[in-house]
């Protein structure tokens, strides 16, 4: 029975420098085996660097290697769904950056299309969800610690100036919403385990690169429970998730990008005083050793591309109820 999964990696881009390929290389049961970039100098140049034993010219070359058990699909979101589908095709498991695809209609072509290969897993890469922050206060929300969910607001900013960075790139599925507003919407889906039956938001358009610089939305659970946020890729960088109960509230400082090697902290306030809760992960490492074992073991992966698609449906929403 194999020890490790053999991960390739879609491009040569920031977040899989940075972030997913040392966590990769960090996990207990994953080994990156090959990075692919569309200009094969930048792909031997960045496995150099990273200590990667092969590179491709090519995302195509890569996909028909029989050596890759698993790709890691951080590439533009306009090409997760076409590239995340070739790697099924190819007989590749397949974790793929947040949003899933373009649009609700995309999640749900993956969706389908995924059942023709059932052998195969594939899940939605929101790294959060496996920080132990956020299954401590799922926790303390569940057990009712600060009584009933009353609100959960976030802030999720950064400023991005260039106007040719990919994000800023309307058709490569850029704008504040896809990158960082989907965490937003995230979050209260996850801590609540509810889909909301009612959504409105407003998008601020700019006028030279046609994505959205600012969203901020309104989203309605059952048992009138309501979620608010704004997120902006022009705005001073900040991040910040509270939760509101009748009986106590929950601060998260850092909800999505936590440090890696140092301490993260949340607070609980409730009629009893405050209390700090403090943690240290690396959420990345979690996320990819966790996806490995749904492989090596053949168990469900722990999100799945449902998730995926209801996620996508309420982006869907927010953008119509703001024309």
């Amino acid at each position: 029975m194999k020890q490790k999964v053999k991960w390739g990696i879609l491009s040569t881009s920031k977040i899989g420098r940075e972030k997913v390929i040392p966590a990769l290389q960090n996990a207990a049961n994953c080994e990156v085996a090959g990075i692919a970039s569309r200009n094969l100098e930048n792909a031997t140049r960045t496995a150099s660097d990273l200590n990667i034993s092969k590179s491709y010219g090519s995302y195509e070359e890569l996909l028909t290697d029989p050596d890759i058990d698993a790709v890691y699909n951080p590439l533009p979101n306009h090409l997760h769904l076409e590239f995340t589908l070739k790697a099924l095709k190819a007989g590749k498991h397949v974790l793929c950056e947040k949003p899933i695809g373009m649009n609700a209609a995309e999640a749900k072509i993956l969706m389908q299309e995924s059942k023709k290969y059932p052998q195969l897993k594939v899940m939605e890469a929101f790294m959060y969800k496996f920080h132990p922050q956020w299954i401590k206060v799922k926790e303390l929300v569940k057990s009712g610690t600060i009584g009933k969910v009353k609100n959960i607001e976030t802030t999720f900013t950064y400023n991005n100036k260039d106007e040719q960075n990919i994000r800023n790139i309307a058709s490569a599925g850029g704008g504040a919403l896809m990158d960082i507003g989907c965490y937003c919407i995230s979050f209260p889906r996850f801590i609540l385990d509810q889909e909301p039956i009612q959504v409105i938001g407003r998008q601020l358009i700019n006028s030279v690169t046609k994505t959205d610089d600012l969203t901020s939305g309104m989203l309605l659970f059952e048992h009138n429970i309501t979620a608010s946020f704004t997120c902006s890729t022009k705005i001073f960088p900040y991040q910040r998730t509270l939760i509101f109960g009748d009986s106590g509230m929950i601060e998260i400082d850092l909800p999505c990008n936590t440090p890696l090697d140092e301490e993260t902290k949340m607070s609980l306030q409730t009629e009893n005083g405050t209390e700090i809760f403090t943690f240290k992960a690396n959420q990345y490492i979690l996320q990819c050793e966790a996806f490995a074992d749904a492989i090596l073991n053949d168990k469900k992966v722990p999100f799945i591309l449902e998730d995926a698609y209801l996620n996508m449906k309420v982006i869907d929403e927010i953008k119509k109820s703001s024309v």
